[in-house]
């Protein structure tokens, strides 16, 4: 199974560097370097798969508060909690966006738990995110995921995405406790 990131590096202009590739990630580097300072692997790892920026948001007029949906794009694969297909996304969902280290600190519709933006903020990654906790699940277990909780779009119009307004779960502040076996 290929890992779907958000960079979509056949269109990049960062370098694809083979020995630096096959060498292991240096240990918290991403509080060490900009976005833009980061290796095309560096970048792709620093998505923890959260699913969270293909779920659809709406957007009040008047406040310009975002309300988050249960509804995803219609390419994304809530039980992988990925693009279906992120190759050729492009072709069926034309306002997808491309995130660069130039235009993540101007999505304000980026969750604020992407480590793209809190990289850009100068923030540390959560516990959960997989380079910190070495397990790409814990996502999932931290609740900072939308795995199995979105449908997709289909034909949804404003009016009823306006019923699929909903407050998602605060992720989990530090690891779960493990349960004692008897």
């Amino acid at each position: 199974m290929t890992r779907v990131t958000l960079l979509d590096y056949r269109n990049s202009r960062r370098k694809r560097d083979a020995e630096a590739d096959a060498k292991p990630l240096e240990d918290g580097y991403w509080r060490k370097k900009t976005l833009t300072e980061m290796s095309e692997r560096e970048w792709e790892a620093l998505c923890d798969n959260c699913g969270k920026c293909c779920v659809i948001s709406l957007e009040d007029a008047d406040t310009g508060e975002l309300h988050l949906t249960d509804v995803s794009c219609k390419l994304f694969d809530s039980k992988k909690c990925q693009c279906g297909d992120y190759e050729n996304r492009k072709q069926y969902v034309p306002d997808c966006v491309k995130l660069t280290p130039k235009n993540v600190a101007k999505l304000d519709w980026l969750p604020r738990t992407c480590a793209y933006r809190l990289v850009s903020e100068g923030k540390d990654l959560y516990w959960w995110h997989p380079l910190v906790s070495g397990d790409v699940n814990t996502v999932h277990t931290a609740r900072a995921s939308v795995r199995g909780k979105t449908r997709p779009e289909g034909r949804l119009k404003i009016p009823g995405l306006m019923k699929r307004i909903m407050k998602w779960p605060l992720p989990l502040e530090s690891p779960p406790k493990k349960k004692r076996k008897k």
